[in-house]
């Protein structure tokens, strides 16, 4: 049996709207600006510009990855204005890695415990200023099955049965694309147990009612 499953966060809509050089990363109300041109170098080669002193490759990267760092954020958060706070955090920390950074894998391996440290603490600030005392939320919240914009309600409901560390390695590997050795990396644990956790919730998943139209008999 193998898994059919894919799992989507919603795009930024509209777009987050930025301007200004990113060594400021300032956030500001108004229309969706982008690079004048695509530059097709690969992460590699924009970081070992960058450690050049080429600062139009930090915007490069910048923008390419800034999207994936919201949708993250707000995973973890669960709010688009802390999303948004975190995002910048999250550059100004990358950007405080150079001159230096070798990068040896994928850059979203790299900043994916950023995003995550990042998330927590600012959620633990939220959570010390709510007066109404709520809860302070997982580090890796399900998804929210009364969404009404989930297509997905029934899978999201399911996620909810799964354990914070099982959950987390479910979306790592089916919503950001990560490798096995990539979520191994960005969590610092061993590559098995990776396996092992991910199995455990494909487990579960398929033996859940709500989740059966994701897998099929091979």
């Amino acid at each position: 049996m193998a898994l059919l499953l894919k799992l989507s966060i919603a795009p930024l809509n509209p777009p987050t709207p930025i301007n200004g050089r990113l060594s400021q990363i300032a956030i500001h109300p108004g229309s969706f600006v982008t690079p004048s041109s695509s530059d097709q170098r690969s992460d590699e080669q924009l970081v070992a510009a960058i450690d050049r002193g080429e600062a139009r490759a930090f915007d490069a990267l910048y923008y390419r990855h800034r999207d994936w760092v919201v949708k993250l954020a707000r995973r973890f958060t669960g709010n688009s204005d802390d999303a948004l706070d975190v995002m910048q955090e999250t550059f100004i920390y990358l950007l405080g890695k150079f001159p230096g950074l070798r990068l040896t894998g994928r850059l979203t391996t790299l900043l994916y415990p950023a995003v995550k440290n990042l998330s927590i603490d600012i959620a633990r600030k939220r959570a010390r200023q709510d007066v109404s005392g709520s809860a302070l939320p997982e580090n890796a919240p399900a998804p929210n099955p009364t969404d009404p914009n989930s297509q997905r309600s029934e899978l999201a409901m399911a996620m909810t049965s799964l354990g914070e560390s099982h959950r987390e390695v479910m979306l790592m590997r089916f919503v950001d694309d990560m490798t096995m050795k990539e979520i191994a990396a960005a969590l610092a644990i061993p590559e098995g147990t990776v396996k092992s956790r991910l199995h455990h919730a494909i487990a579960t998943l398929r033996n859940d009612p709500r989740t059966l139209r994701y897998f099929f008999e091979e």
